[in-house]
């Protein structure tokens, strides 16, 4: 409420006398009126002025609280001590501070019961003075046929098949579980070995994970959009018509986002947070505050903001701090290594393998839909592009009608499709796949042996790889956020020659190891848990070798499930049951993979683009075939 306004009353510089302003009457050639005032009449003014003080001023307060201008808010002590509770003081009003201590341009006033901080009266708030520390003390990772406890399915993914037989259970597996990289999250279902509990004595000291961003809008080039605006433009040409199980189509519209994370994947990464929590809180130092790793783009900022509300609590930013590195073409990123390797864009063999895979798997589906439409062309890259329309539309929507048109054997199918295209661009299959990855291969090694990185060789950022600000080294708890197909090229820089073996682009395989849906699901999690163990542990796990001193191991857990290093690594011991491989040996083994990957050749080099041009399977090592 703005008050009274009052003339402007100037004062002389030359001396203590007030200058009476000009009223409008006067005349503007007068001489300005000077007057020196007897003492009584200041004694008179004094008076007169606390007499109207004692008077106007509980009018003006009153005044005041009847229209909520003046408010009076609880003491601090009465806060914390919980008193303030009896008061019920319902139209308490705070003031609003920028963000960062920084004072707004205006004071904005709250009512109280709008007020979420600081909290007035938020009672007892002693948190426990243990931590979980669940993968310390798991006594396995199971429960009813070795499955994990999922968190709550929002989506409504019990849809009908087109050819529904009613089979059940492991009979026939959900498709939602083999849609590639468009999975909503679920655990792996194995890679060959048994979880086991850690034995007495041992303890996890370290953890370092990089996770995928969660469900999401198709990027702004998907085949879905295109499929929607041709479905459009054929519309409003007045030709089209649907019928039969495509007579939705009448009625439809593409009505999907760009890239930015939906429902499904924000509760994705905050389930990951507190499944993380659960599993390794007690590695939290809660005197201090960790850095934490995404990059620039929005899904990958909210996921890692998700991540962290589930880890921590809403409170999250008291715990870590969010290095947010620059997502884009020329920028050294190793949370996105693709996009300083100009050679990865030209890539394309297992594009090609899974073209020759779609052409074939979905022929009928073509024939069949194609009968259904009038003044529409229908042609396979349609039929593809309505399969991914499935599972984008039941992250974003709860439940999309497209996922009844295909059967089963389709299904499996369109997984198939994913795995090929993947493995011939990003990983074994791809001459560029061990380079993509390789960055963030140096920097887990790095943090290991406790020293920044100041070199290149590869597409990690040195000026923040450099310095233990951007880059600590005192953390037992390392949180990071990157991409799909960066991290099966991570998979790929490690070595992990378990999902090497090309694919055949002309039948199905059957189950085989590299399957996108068990890699790489939105919100996929990589987590490498150090442990440290009093003495050496028989590779059987039947107690622990007699003598021997302290020995650490690696242990690599993908998706919830255990990734057996000897399998890939022959420093590691294969025979071990639980997949796990000595600090030592594991160390070893990872001064292989930089000189492997040939960075500077397969992601900048220039030699003919012969070996770029390799067609699908002449690859199978992740990098520059070595005769070229």
């Amino acid at each position: 409420m703005r008050g009274p306004t009052y003339a402007p009353v100037h004062q002389n510089e030359d001396d203590n006398d007030l200058e009476l302003d000009e009223s409008p009457s006067s005349s503007r050639h007068l001489p300005r009126i000077q007057r020196k005032r007897p003492v009584g009449i200041y004694r008179r003014d004094i008076i007169s002025f606390f007499l109207s003080f004692l008077v106007s001023f509980p009018t003006v307060i009153l005044l005041g609280v009847i229209s909520g201008n003046i408010t009076f808010a609880p003491s601090d002590n009465t806060a914390a001590t919980g008193q303030g509770e009896k008061h019920n003081n319902f139209n308490n009003k705070v003031k609003v501070t920028g963000s960062g201590g920084c004072e707004p341009t205006q004071t904005q006033t709250v009512p109280q019961y709008f007020q979420t901080s600081p909290e007035l009266w938020a009672g007892p708030t002693a948190t426990g003075k243990v931590a979980a520390f669940l993968a310390q003390t798991r006594a396995g990772f199971g429960g009813e046929g070795g499955k994990s406890w999922v968190p709550n399915e929002p989506l409504q993914t019990g849809v009908p098949l087109h050819d529904d037989d009613g089979k059940k259970g492991e009979e026939k597996k959900g498709i939602f579980g083999m849609m590639g990289y468009l999975t909503p999250y679920k655990p792996a279902d194995g890679f060959g070995v048994d979880e086991w509990p850690l034995p007495d004595g041992a303890e996890i000291v370290q953890v370092q994970m990089v996770s995928r961003h969660g469900s999401r809008y198709p990027t702004s080039e998907a085949n879905v959009g295109l499929l929607g605006h041709r479905i459009k433009a054929a519309k409003k040409a007045g030709k089209f018509k649907a019928k039969g199980e495509l007579e939705f189509l009448n009625e439809w519209e593409y009505q999907l986002g760009h890239e930015i994370l939906v429902s499904k994947g924000r509760q994705e990464l905050f389930d990951s947070g507190v499944l993380h929590s659960y599993m390794y809180g007690k590695l939290y130092n809660p005197n201090s505050k960790i850095i934490v790793r995404t990059t620039t783009q929005d899904r990958m900022l909210k996921s890692a903001e998700n991540f962290m509300a589930g880890f921590f609590g809403l409170e999250w930013t008291n715990n870590a701090t969010i290095e947010v590195i620059i997502e884009d073409a020329g920028y050294n990123n190793s949370l996105a290594g693709y996009l300083n390797c100009p050679n990865g864009n030209k890539v394309h063999a297992g594009t090609d393998a899974a073209n020759i895979w779609i052409g074939s798997y979905l022929q009928n589906a073509t024939d069949r839909l194609s009968k259904l439409i009038e003044g529409y062309q229908w042609t396979i890259t349609d039929t593809y592009a309505a399969q991914t329309m499935c599972p984008y539309e039941t992250v974003a929507y709860g439940y999309s009608v497209w996922c009844s048109l295909f059967t089963y054997e389709e299904w499996v199918g369109f997984g198939y499709s994913i795995d090929l295209n993947f493995y011939g661009n990003d990983a074994f299959g791809s001459p560029v796949g061990r380079a993509i990855g390789i960055g963030y291969q140096q920097e887990v090694v790095a943090r290991l042996r406790n020293h920044t990185l100041g070199y290149s060789g590869s597409q990690i950022n040195v000026t923040l790889d450099n310095n233990t600000e951007t880059f600590p080294l005192d953390q037992s708890l390392y949180f990071d956020f990157s991409h799909d197909t960066n991290i099966i090229s991570i998979l790929t820089a490690f070595g992990l020659t378990q999902f090497a073996g090309t694919l055949d682009p002309h039948k199905f395989p059957g189950p085989h190891n590299f399957t996108v849906s068990e890699l790489t699901p939105f919100g996929a999690r990589l987590d490498i848990e150090i442990i440290r163990s009093p003495r050496p542990i028989f590779a059987d796990r039947s107690g622990f070798l007699g003598d021997g001193g302290e020995t650490k191991y690696v242990h690599f857990v993908l998706n919830q499930r255990t990734i057996p290093l000897g399998w890939s690594l022959p420093e590691c011991d294969a025979a071990r049951v639980d997949g796990w491989c000595e600090l030592g040996a594991f160390l070893h083994a990872m001064d292989r993979m930089e000189g492997l990957a040939q960075y500077e050749k397969a992601c900048h080099g220039d030699e003919g683009r012969a070996w770029l041009d390799k067609p699908y399977g002449e690859v199978w090592d992740g990098a520059p075939p070595p005769s070229v």
